[in-house]
């Protein structure tokens, strides 16, 4: 909200335990017009049966401090809604990366308190998170590979859905593609059932197989976008 371009307040309308109940925007423009929509807000409150309500609306300039203008509107929603019992429990106002927020008590005044936000991801933090995930990825396939080497039992420990998965999630972040036999062969199990498992993955929505255009007798496999994402999540924890 705090990068829009334009100016937006927002209201949170709470409950009596101060539990949210809904959050809506239901102005945009300049609060120095506030004085138009005292009724809009107030109404919605009383249709939502509201107790309180927060407002929160962003600065375009970038300057996180209240204007005078905020102020005072600011002080006329609070006398407002004292009349109709409705507390204004705060005015926060945010920018991109600040925010601070007007006191509401027997005059409504600047706060004191501003702090700043976490900046949006740039690329140089997108491209650490993605070596991240991917080490973290290679270092969980070579555990289970060493687990393998050092323990053995196979059939005990053998998890083949998840160490294809894993194996064609480490190719596809290294921009690599995988076929489907030799994606097979990371199973540990024997080729016709590893292309069973491999045919229930794709049912399941978490694989994908698309012919290659360039050897029609092969078959190109990939992860469905969602479920790439949440290993990309799942990853970013660590490894296993």
């Amino acid at each position: 909200m705090g990068s829009l371009a334009d100016e937006h307040l927002r209201i949170l309308f709470l409950d009596g335990s101060r539990h949210l109940i809904a959050d809506e925007c239901l102005q945009s423009g300049s609060l120095a017009h506030l004085a138009l929509y005292p009724r809009v807000i107030f109404r919605r409150a009383l249709e939502l049966n509201a107790a309180a309500i927060l407002l929160v609306h962003n600065h375009p300039s970038g300057n996180p401090h209240p204007s005078d203008e905020d102020i005072e509107a600011t002080r006329r929603l609070a006398d407002i809604g004292h009349a109709l019992d409705i507390r204004l429990s705060g005015h926060i106002v945010v920018t991109a990366n600040q925010t601070s927020r007007i006191i509401v008590d027997d005059t409504a005044r600047r706060g004191t308190f501003s702090f700043t936000l976490k900046s949006p991801d740039t690329a140089a933090d997108r491209r650490a998170k993605a070596e991240l995930v991917l080490t973290n990825a290679r270092i969980t396939q070579r555990r289970r590979f060493l687990r393998r080497q050092l323990i053995g039992a196979e059939c005990l420990f053998v998890e083949p859905a998840w160490d294809m998965l894993l194996d064609l999630f480490i190719h596809q972040c290294e921009g690599r593609v995988l076929h489907l036999y030799p994606m097979c062969v990371a199973s540990g199990i024997p080729m016709s059932s590893a292309l069973r498992l491999a045919q229930k993955l794709c049912e399941a929505g978490i694989l994908r197989r698309q012919p290659d255009t360039f050897d029609g007798r092969r078959s190109i496999m990939t992860i469905e976008p969602e479920i790439m994402h949440r290993l990309s999540a799942y990853f970013a924890e660590g490894a296993e």
